[in-house]
C-alpha cells in the first residue's frame, strides 16, 4: 500500500510473492482476546488468500499467541487519534478529496453524523481518508471484523476508492450498533457473516434480501485443545483436595463475575473449592474487592490474561469451567463465546447461562449446564451438583468434546468463508507451523 510521503507507520508497499488484494480491518491487532479473528486469518492464509491486516489501534497486550508468529500478513497501523498525526491525516484528506467516490463518502459520513455528532464518528472518517489514500491499487476488497468501528471505516474508505467491501459481525456490534445503522451497512456491504444463528436472524430481517447474511460459526481449531489425562474423581468433600473451578473472560459486566462471586458465595460449606480467572478488565478492582467483602479472595486465584499456553495450563488443571454470561444494561452480550469451546474440547464440563447464542453450542444436562442468566442461585446449585457428582462430569465432559469435534471445527467454516473470496476448492497449505 503505497503511502503519501515517509511518516512513520504509514502503509507501504509489499514485497510478498503473492499480491494481497484484500486488506481485513480489525480494531487492534494482537490482541490476546480476539483469538478467533487470528484463527480466521491463519485459516485464510492456509487456503492461499494474499490479504494485508489493517489496524485501527496498536497493541496493548505484552504477549503474543503462537497463532499470532505463523501469520506472515503485513499488518499497517491508521491513527489511532487523528490529533497524534496530523500531518498524516492532512495529507490522507488531502488525497482522498481527490478519489472518485469521495463526495459520495463525505455526504454519507454527514448523515451519520447529524445521528451519531460523537468524537468518535469524526475519528472513523478520518482513519478512512488515511485507509483509502494509502491503499495499494492492488487491494480491490476490504473486509472488516465488527460491524460498529471498523465496518465504518472500512464503508468509508470503499466507497472513496471504488472498491466492494464486506463485514464479520459478532456479538457487541450487532446489540449496541442502532438499527439505522446496522440497515444501511448491510446495504452496503458485498456480503456479511456473523457467528451465531440468533445474530444471523436478526442481521437478515435488517438487510436488503435475506442471502446477503450468512451465518459462519468460528468454530475451534481442535489440534491446539488435546485432551488432558483422565481428571480426578473429585467431589469437593475433601478441603485437601478442593475442587477446582475455572473461568477465562474479561472483567467486564456481560461476562457475569458479580453472578460467579455470589454463586461461589452461595455454596454449601461443606464443598471444597478454588477458583482461577484468567483475564482482564475494567472490573478487576470492584471484583477483586467484591471477594474481600464476601471473604472469599483467600480461594480465588485471579492471574490477568495470559497466553494460549497459559489458558491450556489452566483448562487441564481445572475440574469445572463456569461462564456466567449476561446482557449488560447498554445491551452488551456475549455471541458464543470460543471459551467454552475451548474448555469443551479439553474435555472440561462447563456451566455457562442460557443467554445469546451459548444454547446452540450447550444442551442442559447433556453436554453442559444451562442456568437462567443472572441467577446466582441457580448457578450455585448447577455447580454443586456438579461438584458432588464426578460421574456426571465426565458424562457431560465427553459429550461435550464430541459435539466441538463433530459440530464446531473451524475447518468447515473457514472453506466457506474462503469461498466468499473466491478460493472454491483451494486446498489448505500443507506443513502448518507447530507453533500455531
Amino acid at each position: 500500500m503505497p503511502a503519501t510521503g515517509e511518516t512513520p507507520g504509514a502503509m507501504t508497499p509489499t514485497t510478498e510473492p503473492r499480491v494481497p488484494t484484500v486488506a481485513i480491518v480489525v480494531k487492534g491487532y494482537p490482541r490476546l482476546s480476539e483469538t478467533f479473528i487470528a484463527q480466521e486469518l491463519l485459516g485464510l492464509q492456509e487456503r492461499g488468500l494474499a490479504f494485508r491486516i489493517v489496524s485501527l489501534r496498536r497493541p496493548t497486550d505484552t504477549a503474543t499467541h503462537p497463532v499470532h508468529d505463523a501469520i506472515t500478513a503485513p499488518v499497517d497501523y491508521l491513527p489511532e487519534y487523528l490529533h497524534e498525526d496530523v500531518a498524516r491525516v492532512w495529507r490522507g484528506w488531502t488525497a482522498a478529496r481527490r478519489l472518485p467516490g469521495y463526495e459520495r463518502a463525505r455526504r454519507t459520513w454527514l448523515r451519520d453524523l447529524r445521528r451519531d455528532p460523537t468524537p468518535n464518528r469524526a475519528r472513523r472518517f478520518g482513519q478512512a481518508c488515511v485507509l483509502a489514500a494509502e491503499l495499494d491499487p492492488a487491494i480491490t476488497h476490504l473486509y472488516a471484523h465488527f460491524l460498529h468501528t471498523p465496518a465504518s471505516v472500512a464503508r468509508y474508505a470503499a466507497m472513496m476508492r471504488g472498491i466492494t467491501w464486506s463485514v464479520s459481525a459478532h456479538a457487541k456490534d450487532i446489540w449496541t450498533t442502532p438499527e439505522w445503522e446496522k440497515r444501511e451497512k448491510l446495504a452496503d456491504t458485498a456480503w456479511a457473516v456473523t457467528c451465531t444463528a440468533i445474530g444471523a436472524r436478526h442481521l437478515a430481517e435488517l438487510a436488503p434480501d435475506t442471502e446477503r447474511v450468512s451465518l459462519l460459526y468460528h468454530g475451534l481449531d481442535t489440534s491446539e485443545f488435546p485432551p488432558p489425562a483422565p481428571r480426578p474423581r473429585r467431589d469437593g468433600s475433601n478441603p485437601h483436595e478442593p475442587i477446582t473451578i475455572v473461568s477465562v473472560g474479561r472483567l467486564v459486566q456481560k461476562k457475569g463475575y458479580d453472578d460467579v462471586l455470589a454463586a461461589l458465595q452461595f455454596l454449601p460449606t461443606d464443598v471444597n473449592w478454588r477458583f482461577v480467572h484468567i483475564g482482564g478488565g475494567a472490573y478487576a478492582g470492584r471484583l477483586k474487592q467484591a471477594a474481600d467483602i464476601m471473604s472469599l479472595s483467600d480461594r480465588i486465584d485471579w492471574r490477568g490474561a495470559q497466553s494460549r499456553a497459559g489458558v491450556i495450563a489452566a483448562l487441564t488443571e481445572a475440574d469445572l469451567f463456569v461462564l456466567a454470561s449476561k446482557i449488560a444494561p447498554d445491551g452488551d452480550r456475549d455471541g458464543l463465546p470460543n471459551v467454552l469451546m475451548e474448555a469443551q474440547a479439553m474435555t472440561l464440563p462447563v456451566v455457562a447461562t442460557s443467554v445469546s447464542a451459548i444454547p446452540e453450542l450447550i444442551d442442559d444436562r447433556i453436554n453442559g449446564r444451562l442456568v437462567p442468566p443472572g441467577d446466582f442461585k441457580a448457578l450455585a446449585a448447577a455447580l454443586e451438583e456438579l461438584i458432588r457428582d464426578p460421574s456426571a462430569r465426565l458424562r457431560m465432559a465427553a459429550s461435550g468434546r464430541a459435539r466441538v469435534l463433530t459440530e464446531f471445527s473451524a475447518d468447515a467454516g473457514l472453506d466457506r468463508l474462503a469461498a466468499r473470496f473466491g478460493l472454491t476448492g483451494a486446498p489448505r497449505a500443507e506443513g502448518r507451523s507447530d507453533a500455531a
